[in-house]
């Protein structure tokens, strides 16, 4: 879609529906100008968005909903039609599933949301003679550093994910090895892997439990005796001298080297019966 030169909301209170819309506009066409009022001109030739119950409003009924239930906001919807081309279409789904879903629920439910409140805060107080529409700009300028960083979050997920898929791709007994650290999750999410090793970056090697995509637990846990032990006594317990580190929820140990964390990987796999060979 190619956005027009110009955009229209409404004036008064703002939220982060119509913050977010207006950062998001800006980012897809930088020089656009936005302008905000209580009705729609006429004669006006541009995109409006959060008023005027056009493609881009939310306020008439019937009101539109996702499959799981959640109302579109402005924001929703704007992002349905934009974010593909931004991220594409699976990091857009996932961005609209923890991003954006919240802060449509959020205006058009009131249901609490911490970034929505932080928005809100931008609006100037009861007795302020401070213009709304500098405030609005201001809060616009917040909430596009916030998106602008998602955006990149999301582009990196995606180049992280052809590294991952390779080194699922070279998988031995359930564990995959990374060359460096990369964001994982997202290519391994529906895999049969077990545990995720890769350099750390705090130094040495760290190996991380995969959950399981129903239960969103681990698939294997490292042993309960390891849990959050002193690196002597998690090195006693396990017989690994160069293990550092092991969570108290189990989910991720740490070692000196490579061999020391696959080793650890391997022998939960053993104990659980999944150890090839």
């Amino acid at each position: 879609m190619k956005i027009p030169a110009q955009a229209f909301t409404h004036g008064g209170k703002f939220h982060a529906d119509d913050v977010f819309s207006a950062a998001l506009l800006q980012i897809v066409r930088p020089d656009v100008r936005i302008q905000r009022g209580f009705e729609v001109p006429e004669d006006f030739e541009g995109l409006v968005f959060d008023i005027g119950d056009g493609m881009f409003d939310h306020h008439a009924e019937p009101r539109e909903t996702r499959p799981n239930g959640v109302p579109y906001a402005a924001f929703g919807k704007l992002w349905r039609v934009l974010g593909p081309g931004l991220v594409g279409e699976n990091q857009a789904r996932l961005l609209d599933e923890k991003f954006i879903q919240p802060l449509d629920l959020n205006d058009n439910t009131g249901e609490q949301d911490s970034l929505a409140d932080a928005i809100g805060s931008f609006n100037p107080r009861w007795d302020s003679k401070e213009p709304a529409d500098e405030c609005f700009a201001r809060a616009v300028a917040f909430a596009k550093v916030i998106l602008e960083n998602r955006l990149e979050e999301a582009r990196a997920v995606s180049r992280a994910d052809e590294l991952v898929q390779k080194a699922y791709a070279n998988m031995r007994d359930g564990i995959v090895v990374l060359p460096c650290y990369a964001p994982w999750k997202n290519a391994l999410y529906r895999s049969d892997a077990i545990f995720v090793v890769y350099p750390s970056q705090r130094g040495g090697w760290a190996a991380q439990c995969v959950n399981d995509r129903r239960t969103k637990s681990p698939k294997l846990p490292f042993p309960s005796a390891w849990a959050g032990q002193p690196a002597g006594v998690l090195a006693q317990r396990s017989g690994l001298p160069g293990l550092r580190f092991c969570h108290a929820s189990r989910f991720l140990v740490t070692g000196e080297d490579k061999a020391t964390v696959l080793a650890a990987c391997r022998q939960v796999l053993q104990s659980a019966g999944r150890l090839n060979g």
